[in-house]
Formats: structure tokens, C-alpha cells, sequence
């Protein structure tokens, strides 16, 4: 039997049956980014049962100003195993599975063949989130996704809506544009912020790993972005 007293203060809240729901709970985080790894963590503190994340890159330098494995020590490690241990410290008996992983179109398939509860996107490249969030859509997989966090100060202009409601987002639009490709208008929801991002900040890169561009960050936004998408998972989760 599982010892829940360090989730004295959760029950509290949330109550005994409400908290065995997300002791039963399966939940899928992808991207081990600023975004994807505060999620990770607090869906771990909320009480989640059994986690699987996945990400397939190594800490860089440039990380350490907003994500959650990125440490001066941890330069070159994989960033789903500084999460991995991170969150079995904080739940010794949580069920975790680490895919060590890009999300490709097969892997994507696969993987959400799987029973998960609910998936969070916290996917940073267009072509894979992209496959990801179809496939979701098609097998009909609660998902929260993450738009753009980048290039944004204000963290109270972040709102949860429908894919078709996001604005002020170019990464959102991105997404609904190549989402009407495969004729998905509706039904995905997401995190984003209503603050239009700073084009000054925009940076591009070599391409690598899907990505064209990057905005510039600041510590405290991915991190709401994350707790955000942790909230809505674990409120889903209770109703």
C-alpha cells in the first residue's frame, strides 16, 4: 500500500476519492523543456500515480535561464533522466516510464496507442507536435498542448481556450493553419498567451531538430505555462 501522507495537504483540498482518481491516473508528458518539465513536476505533486515522459535531447547552457533539469552540472545529460530522478525524489513509488526520444510521426502513432488518462504537448517543433496533436485528435486522447512561450513578459495573459480561439500567438496560428490540412479546426485545447510576443526577441537557427527560430525567454514564463497545463490535467482528471 502506498504511503500518501506527504499528499496530506492535497487530500485536504481535494478529498480522499478525488485523490485515489489521480493515484489511478496515467499521465504522458512530452517535451522535457521549460514548459514540459514544470508540468511533469507538478503533476507529480499532484498526486498522479504513474507518469511516462518523454524528450530526447541533452541539457545545453542555454537552457539554465528557464528550464527545470538545466543546472550548471547537468551540462550534456539527458534531460528525461535529471527529470526521471527528480520526480521519483519527490515520489519514490510513482510508476515512471522515461522514453529517451524525438517524437517522429511512427513514434507518435505508437505511443498513443497506449491507455494514457490524459497528454500533455509540450512540444517545440512544428512537425512533431504537429503529428502528435493529430494523432491525438484521431484516437481521441485527452490533450492539453502548449503554444508559444517565447518572446512574452506577462504571465497573467496566459488563458486556456480551444485551438480556435487562440490570438496574439504566431506559433498558434501556425498550428491552426497546418491543422486544416488534415481538416481539424476545433477540439484541442491549449495553453497561450493573449501578449503579442516581441519580434525584436526572434533569433534564427540552423534548422536542427525541426526548429527555424527561436524567441527569447524569460525564467518565469514557461514555467506558467507549465503550471497551467498541470492544472487543467489534474482538474480534468478529478471531475
Amino acid at each position: 500500500m502506498n504511503d500518501l501522507s506527504w499528499l496530506s495537504r492535497t487530500e485536504l483540498l481535494i478529498g480522499k476519492e478525488k485523490l485515489m482518481k489521480l493515484q489511478n491516473s496515467h499521465v504522458l508528458v512530452v517535451g522535457m523543456g521549460g514548459v514540459g518539465s514544470f508540468a511533469a513536476e507538478f503533476i507529480c505533486r499532484g498526486g498522479v500515480g504513474t507518469m511516462t515522459i518523454v524528450d530526447g535531447d541533452v541539457v545545453e547552457a542555454s537552457n539554465r535561464n528557464r528550464q527545470l533539469p538545466a543546472l550548471s552540472t547537468t551540462h550534456g545529460v539527458s534531460k528525461a533522466d535529471v527529470m526521471a530522478e527528480r520526480l521519483l525524489a519527490i515520489n519514490p513509488e510513482l510508476k515512471l516510464n522515461v522514453i529517451k526520444e524525438f517524437i517522429t510521426p511512427d513514434r507518435a502513432e505508437q505511443l498513443l496507442s497506449q491507455p494514457f488518462d490524459y497528454v500533455v504537448d509540450a512540444i517545440d517543433s512544428v512537425t512533431p507536435k504537429l503529428i502528435f496533436i493529430k494523432t491525438a485528435y484521431e484516437k481521441k486522447v485527452r490533450i492539453i498542448s502548449s503554444m508559444g512561450a517565447g518572446g512574452r513578459f506577462d504571465p497573467t495573459k496566459l488563458e486556456v481556450a480551444d485551438i480556435s480561439k487562440t490570438h496574439n500567438c504566431p506559433f498558434a496560428q501556425y498550428i491552426r493553419k497546418r491543422l486544416k490540412e488534415y481538416k481539424i479546426y476545433k477540439g484541442i485545447k491549449t495553453v497561450f498567451s493573449s501578449e503579442v510576443p516581441m519580434k525584436e526577441s526572434l533569433m534564427m537557427t540552423d534548422g536542427t531538430k525541426f526548429k527555424k527560430s527561436a524567441y527569447g525567454t524569460i525564467s518565469y514564463l514557461p514555467a506558467a505555462f507549465g503550471g497551467m497545463c498541470a492544472s487543467v490535467v489534474l482538474r480534468d482528471l478529478i471531475e
